[in-house]
């Protein structure tokens, strides 16, 4: 038993660690524009959404990890690349939040808050979804039981 726990552990630790990718503001587009994605938050806050090619958002949020689930959608021109930053537009907020994308997988980044490295969230692409926030199956259904 404790042979094949070694083992498992020299397997992991050979792998080498994830390493994650910069995205320059071109990439970051590429990647996230019109797909959905899951989120889990430094803070806890958890939820799903779609950023659309023309700066909306829709999406669910729970805030901290508890109480109600609030859908959400963020109007055209919310998110837009400033030069090689991804940035978002918030009324009600003095200054345009910037975020550094980087790809922590295939289906997967992370988003920094420009300069606190401790404010992110995790994304993994999932179902996608339609601009009512309804989730929908990536791929065509079928109607043969299997």
């Amino acid at each position: 038993m404790l042979a094949r726990c070694f083992a498992a552990i020299v397997v992991l630790i050979s792998s080498g660690p994830v390493i994650a990718e910069s995205l320059d503001a071109d990439e970051a587009q590429q990647f996230v524009i019109g797909k959905s994605f899951e989120f889990t938050c430094f803070d806890g806050s958890h939820g799903a959404g779609r950023i659309y090619r023309d700066g909306s958002v829709v999406g669910t949020i729970q805030i901290r990890g508890s109480g109600p689930i609030y859908s959400a959608s963020l109007p055209e021109g919310t998110v837009k690349i400033k030069g090689e930053n991804v940035c978002a537009s918030l009324n009600g907020l003095p200054l345009e939040p910037c975020f550094d994308i980087n790809r922590t997988g295939n289906q997967s980044f992370r988003g920094t808050l420009s300069g606190m490295n401790w404010a992110y969230c995790d994304f993994t692409r999932t179902l996608s979804m339609t601009r009512n926030g309804l989730r929908q199956p990536s791929g065509p259904l079928s109607l043969n039981p299997k």
